[in-house]
Formats: structure tokens, C-alpha cells, sequence
């Protein structure tokens, strides 16, 4: 079985760049430097417009945690509501209780909000306690696929864990490896975990093209430090493909 990439996504530009370099699947998401909150509605509807690949849509309504309250919660419900409305095919959530565990009432509400799109439970699993007791919630609650760097800081890290959860999943839920996956490693982690499925970003830093700036005010350095961004570069998702099917 080929290794599918998914790469994860914060601009159109960058979604066709990844379905360039060989992507199967997008995540899209907005400010990816706060660790990604839900992308625009134009956003959305402009990816699965111009995309033959399939879009998968983060609903997060803010950085920081992933304890959400009940007006929080409906904005989320209504982010997948819009996505489903545009065609996406599946959304990214994630909701814990106080303790970590899987708030089970607020994820099933998304769920059934998403149906019939896939539905992916996102890195908020990594601040669970017992991922292993997580996998079953969710699986139970008929989530698709786990995003997890095996509850480390990057997936090569949590090489371990993951292996053990793709074992515990038994095919039952698919285990998408994600965190600091680039193609250096991702043969590494794919041969240490057994994983099928993996989640990078490739993306390479772009200097900015303003030429003029204001005398003693340059607006972009408060809000891009170094007036840089980064942009996926379809060259380093290619690179992360051919690296996990050996060439």
C-alpha cells in the first residue's frame, strides 16, 4: 500500500502547490503560526473549486486550548455547516474536557453536524492522558482518522507511541502521523510506526516583495518577523513523496 500525504495548508497558492508536488489530500486551515484556526469561507470554497484533491477543513474558532464552551462550540458547528455547504469532503475537530479526556458531548455534536464528510479528530488528541483510551472514544464515536505525533513534540519523537496506536486501531481508525515530518525522516517514521498515512507542511520561507516602506514605519515587521512567509513548496512535498515510496 502507497503512503498517502496529506499536507497542511493556510492559502489556495499553497493548495495547488501541494496537489503540484504530489499531495493526495489538503488540510486547510488559517494562521498556521498560532497552530491553525478554520480558513475564510472564500478560502474554502475557492480550494475545492480549483482542487481535484480532497479538501479537509480544520474547524478550530481559536488558538490556545481545546476546552470550548457553548457559544464557542456553535461557532464551530456552524464553521463545519458552511464547510459542508461549499463540498468539502471531511473536517478536522477536536474538543477535551478539563482533565484531557475526549469531551464526548461536543464531539459527537460535530460529528453528527459533518455527516455525511469524513470527520478527523486533530492534534487535540496529543493532550490527552491516555491516548490509547481516546482511540477507542473515538473510534467509538465513528471518527475516520487521528492526527497524532504520538504525543511528542515531533512524530520522529513519538515513533513509539505511534506504532502502538496503529496497532491498537487494527484498521479500524486510521492513524495520521503528523509533526515536524519533512523528507528527511518521513521513510524513517513510516518504517518505525507502520503508519500508511502522513500529515507535513513543506513549506520553504519567501521573502516579502514590498519595495517601499514608509520611513521609520515598516508595517510588516510587527506583524511578520524578518518579512518573511512561508509558503508550501511543491518541490519539498514531491521530495517527502518520493522519499516514502523509495526513490
Amino acid at each position: 500500500m502507497s503512503v498517502l500525504i496529506e499536507a497542511c495548508v493556510d492559502s489556495v497558492t499553497s493548495a495547488l502547490a501541494a496537489e503540484k508536488g504530489g499531495a493526495r489530500r489538503i488540510e486547510l486551515c488559517d494562521a498556521l503560526e498560532t497552530g491553525g484556526i478554520t480558513p475564510s469561507a472564500a478560502k474554502i470554497q475557492l480550494c475545492v473549486e480549483r482542487l481535484s484533491i480532497p479538501v479537509i477543513v480544520l474547524i478550530r474558532a481559536r488558538g490556545g486550548d481545546f476546552l470550548y464552551g457553548d457559544t464557542t462550540t456553535e461557532e464551530m458547528l456552524r464553521d463545519i455547516t458552511i464547510a459542508k455547504s461549499f463540498g468539502a469532503h471531511g473536517v478536522a475537530i477536536g474538543a477535551l474536557l478539563a482533565d484531557g479526556t475526549i469531551d464526548v458531548p461536543r464531539t459527537q455534536a460535530m460529528i453528527e453536524a459533518a455527516r455525511p464528510m469524513e470527520v478527523v479528530f486533530h492534534r487535540a488528541f496529543d493532550g490527552t492522558p491516555d491516548p490509547f483510551a481516546a482511540l477507542e472514544t473515538l473510534h467509538g464515536l465513528g471518527v475516520q482518522r487521528v492526527l497524532t505525533s504520538g504525543q511528542a513534540p515531533t512524530a520522529l519523537e513519538g515513533v513509539d507511541i505511534l506504532r502502538h496506536l496503529v496497532q491498537a486501531a487494527k484498521g479500524r481508525i486510521t492513524i495520521l502521523a503528523g509533526g515536524g515530518i519533512n523528507e528527511e525522516n518521513a521513510a524513517a517514521i513510516v518504517k518505525g510506526s507502520g503508519v500508511q498515512e502522513l500529515h507535513i507542511r513543506g513549506t520553504t520561507a519567501v521573502a516579502s516583495g514590498m519595495t517601499y516602506k514608509r520611513p521609520g514605519f515598516d508595517l510588516t515587521k510587527p506583524l511578520m518577523p524578518d518579512n518573511v512567509r512561508s509558503v508550501t513548496d511543491a518541490a519539498r512535498v514531491r521530495a517527502t513523496v518520493e522519499a516514502v515510496q523509495g526513490k
